[in-house]
């Protein structure tokens, strides 16, 4: 687990605001769900036997009744909840998005650590193949705003429980023959979840896998239609895609689509955006069958490879540094500042470590100036203050300039200040 200190987090408010300008363009709106649930909300919504649940929760008793509580691994299962718990879908579908930490007890690489953080969406209570699109178009749409190239969308299809389980068994038929060639981790799971197995990293395995019977090759004619839809809404929007047959997602409630987002450009922790359908989920969790789809993705590794293109973020400076010569200008200098504040301008003040030496030396806060990154200075000299005036100098334009504002007029002229120096 990490600190995000300052710049750095400049970075961080930047892609989130980027993020809630586009959900709600796209019409979702925000849900905030708490970091501590159930334990067997989890088991129950990602699957028994999956990595999450059997090796990297943080799970505990609760000292007070002996509830078993787990850290959110993930945000889906408690967005469900939630909408199930307040009855969300009463009058009809809802589009929700989140911003949040997860907690995964896991081996930390680039990109993710074990307090990670995601964005998602969510769309519940709509069964269409264009709104699996739509979600796609979504996250795409993310990235040309953020600048981010050289992503690859790798879609597939799950298909329906029915199809799953003949999948299913002629995946295990095929891979018990070959059971002497499986992992310890493989084996374990044969004959209780043996599409995770097509997930494996293991290099010795890969071979078998990639001549193990195909889910996609026993999808019926309607999932074969939901899934020609999304890609044809995909295509006629000119988002790039190509199927991956492989490609089943760490969580057990998918069905039908699956997509992931993919850069080369992080080493093996490549998937920067993923999800799918999860038409059942909702009444796993106790809720009235309903169907939902939603995505989510890695803040750190969308904020690492913005660094790997060398994207520019914009950084968060201050248009307006008040350099303060003595300690008896600050009451009217603080009450100028805050007029400039109300107005919109964003302003930082000199405050002295050391008062021993009263404000400090006009050479040392103008160091502090310069290296703030403000647009400009106002000075609020006592000549200056006693004619009702107040110096402003330019700090970026490479004139130093240096001109007399009145402070009577102060919310007239300050939102200049956002533009010039």
């Amino acid at each position: 687990m990490n600190d995000i200190l300052p710049p750095d987090s400049a970075r961080w408010e930047w892609l989130e605001g980027k993020v809630r300008s586009l959900m709600g363009r796209f019409a979702y709106r925000n849900i905030r769900t708490p970091i501590v649930e159930p334990t067997a909300l989890f088991v129950r919504g990602l699957g028994e036997v999956t990595d999450i649940v059997e090796k990297e929760m943080y799970s505990f008793e609760d000292r007070l009744n002996g509830e078993h509580l787990t850290l959110r691994p993930e945000a889906t299962a408690g967005v469900v909840r939630a909408v199930v718990e307040h009855s969300l879908l009463y009058e009809g579908g809802k589009r929700l998005y989140y911003m949040g930490p997860m907690f995964r007890h896991e081996r930390p690489q680039r990109g993710r650590y074990r307090q990670f953080h995601q964005i998602g969406a969510e769309a519940l209570g709509f069964a269409g193949p264009e709104v699996d699109a739509e979600l796609i178009l979504l996250a795409d749409e993310l990235w040309r705003e953020l600048g981010i190239s050289d992503v690859r969308l790798e879609l597939n299809s799950l298909g329906e429980p029915q199809e799953r389980k003949a999948h299913r068994q002629a995946l295990i038929n095929y891979l018990a023959k070959h059971e002497d060639l499986l992992d310890e981790d493989a084996r374990r799971r044969l004959h209780t979840n043996p599409l995770r197995i097509l997930d494996t990293k293991n290099p010795s395995m890969q071979a078998i896998v990639d001549a193990a019977p195909r889910l996609i090759d026993f999808l019926g004619p309607e999932s074969i239609a939901h899934f020609e839809e999304v890609k044809a809404i995909l295509t006629a929007n000119g988002v790039q895609w190509t199927v991956n047959p492989r490609l089943v997602r760490g969580m057990d409630y998918y069905n039908l689509t699956v997509f992931e987002f993919v850069t080369d450009q992080l080493g093996s922790q490549g998937t920067i955006c993923g999800g799918g359908r999860y038409d059942y989920l909702i009444e796993q969790v106790g809720g009235k069958a309903a169907p939902a789809v939603g995505w989510a993705l890695g803040l750190e590794r969308v904020l690492e490879l913005l660094k790997e293109q060398e994207k520019v973020v914009p950084a968060l400076i201050p248009d307006v540094y008040a350099v303060v010569p003595s300690p008896e200008m600050l009451p009217l200098a603080m009450a100028s500042i805050q007029k400039l504040r109300r107005a919109g301008v964003s302003v930082q003040m000199h405050a002295a470590s050391d008062r021993s030496n009263g404000m400090g030396s006009m050479k040392s806060q103008f160091k502090r100036a310069d290296a703030s990154g403000a647009l400009c200075a106002l000075v609020f000299g006592g000549d200056e203050v006693s004619r009702g005036m107040v110096i402003h100098k330019a700090l970026r334009d490479g004139s130093g300039a240096q001109t007399e504002r009145p402070l009577a007029t102060i919310e007239q002229w300050a939102p200049t200040l956002q533009s010039i120096g």
